[in-house]
């Protein structure tokens, strides 16, 4: 039986991943952080008691920063597969948490790196990059595309790309950046702004919420469905050479673009009830990010098939289904 580690299998990216890998037969170890609290509930619908037969996934406390914890528990597994999808990966968190977050996207990527080069298991690593490494480039960006950070966040993902690609081309370790634009789902994290949308939506349907408050309505993204973006990661690792890929629809859209189509599932004019917040505006802002994926088409034989009108109109139902 294969096995695969997924670092941050408790976001919404790990644990679509984690039931993609469980339905092809892999058994699927993932990194979690100790809490307090129990953050394991996107995990419900594959998590199994440790002790029953059958179970094949296994998740382990520790975190990407610790450099002999993360060695240990590679040289422990010997996974043939090693998705690092951990991360602070809130942009505008970024900006007020800058040095925590170079360390955990940034470091915490060679961190891994160097655990598998020292271990010198025979591993396929994926590091989860990002669209934000373009900023102000105009799109559409493809793999060959200029970055130009402008975050914190974006800035930390670059030193990631470029660990990654270093540490491919040094050692020769399988190594592929996936850098995904913008992806969504009902599992994406309640501060995002595609999630606060549909959460207010579904509230000031049911009459227990007023306002949404957002930051830059004219901002353009790409926006792709996270549970059929998780595929792309796995067909990386599947080919014979590594490399980067582009990931995304190749369709954008504004906020408010989101936020009209959203508030329109529910028969309500979105200009109703949505305001403008300056503290939700970002220090240096990304105009717009769509993606030319013809690279991750031709070579994967891979498509996004759901656009962003389709995902929001997802979230809607799903967000309202909650509430029911």
């Amino acid at each position: 039986m294969r096995k695969a580690l997924i670092t941050g299998i408790t976001g919404q990216d790990g644990s679509y991943l984690a039931e993609l890998l469980l339905e092809k037969g892999y058994e699927v170890h993932g990194l979690i952080r100790r809490s307090s609290t129990f953050n394991t509930s996107r995990l419900e619908d594959i998590f199994k008691d440790p002790h029953e037969a059958g179970n094949n996934l296994h998740l382990h406390y520790g975190d990407i920063t610790d450099a002999a914890g993360i060695t240990n528990l590679i040289r422990e597994i010997e996974p043939v597969e090693i998705y690092n999808l951990a991360a602070q990966s809130h942009v505008m968190v970024s900006f007020s948490m800058p040095t925590y977050t170079a360390n955990v996207d940034g470091i915490g990527t060679t961190t891994i790196l160097e655990a598998i080069r020292s271990s010198k298991i025979n591993t396929r690593f994926y590091q989860a990059s990002t669209s934000e490494l373009f900023g102000s480039t105009l799109p559409p960006q493809n793999e060959e595309s200029r970055f130009q950070p402008r975050s914190p966040y974006a800035a930390a993902k670059l030193y990631a790309y470029w660990a990654t690609v270093n540490y491919r081309e040094a050692y020769g370790i399988h190594a592929t950046n996936g850098i995904l634009f913008n992806h969504e789902s009902p599992r994406r994290g309640e501060t995002f702004v595609t999630r606060k949308i549909s959460r207010a939506v579904a509230a000031i349907s049911k009459g227990t919420q007023k306002k949404l408050y957002l930051g830059n309505l004219d901002s353009v993204r790409d926006w792709g469905y996270a549970k059929e973006y998780v595929e792309s990661m796995w067909l990386m690792l599947q080919q014979d050479s590594p490399s980067d890929y582009v990931v995304a629809t190749g369709v954008g859209a504004t906020i408010r673009d989101f936020c009209e189509h959203a508030f329109g599932q529910v028969g309500l004019d979105w200009e109703k009830y949505v305001e403008l917040d300056p503290k939700y505006l970002r220090p240096t802002e990304v105009d717009s990010l769509i993606g030319d994926a013809t690279k991750v088409k031709n070579v994967l034989g891979w498509e996004a098939t759901t656009k962003w009108k389709k995902v929001a109109e997802i979230m809607v139902a799903a967000d309202i289904a909650k509430l029911n």
